[in-house]
């Protein structure tokens, strides 16, 4: 007998397929990205580095503008993750903050927050939902197509808009 219950392996597989619908319903890694940027733009900053007996301070006037370019980068990200129709305008301040935390932030976290910021930003402006597919069994126009344009459901003539049939 196994330890393991088959339900557990169930709902594994269950939560599996809906963060994977979640995800590719909105702008996932646009969103990752732009999270992750801000984390080196607040952490590097505050940080006390040090080699062996020597330590340094990287913190500068400008501490509490990295602290807020770094939180609102995270709060964009989630903004991508949760308010997807929304994801040009956080996509726009993603890039433009990246571009500030360059003179702001210690290079922009020495170049690592500044370019996730910047790629973020961009894929969250790229971005663009899935069309929904539509069935031809309803009654609805299928990809590609718009009402009207379909075959004749009564049969058309030889010849006639490209649609032919055999008699």
């Amino acid at each position: 007998m196994s330890a393991e219950s088959p339900g557990a392996r169930e709902r594994i597989s269950h939560w599996r397929q809906s963060f994977r619908m979640w995800r590719w319903q909105r702008p996932f890694w646009a969103g990752l990205l732009t999270l992750l940027g801000g984390i080196p733009i607040i952490y590097i900053p505050y940080a006390d580095p040090g080699l062996d007996q020597l330590s340094f301070r990287l913190a500068t006037t400008t501490g509490s503008g990295s602290l807020i370019i770094g939180v609102l980068l995270i709060v964009l990200g989630l903004t991508m993750w949760f308010q997807p129709h929304s994801r040009v305008f956080a996509g726009v301040a993603a890039i433009l903050l990246g571009l500030v935390s360059l003179v702001v932030s210690n290079l922009g976290g020495f170049f690592v927050g500044f370019l996730l910021a910047l790629v973020g930003g961009a894929m969250g402006l790229s971005w663009v939902p899935a069309k929904e597919e539509r069935s031809p069994a309803d009654g609805t126009a299928g990809p590609g197509t718009s009402p009207g344009t379909g075959p004749d459901p009564a049969g058309a003539e030889n010849g006639q808009n490209g649609v032919h049939r055999d008699a």
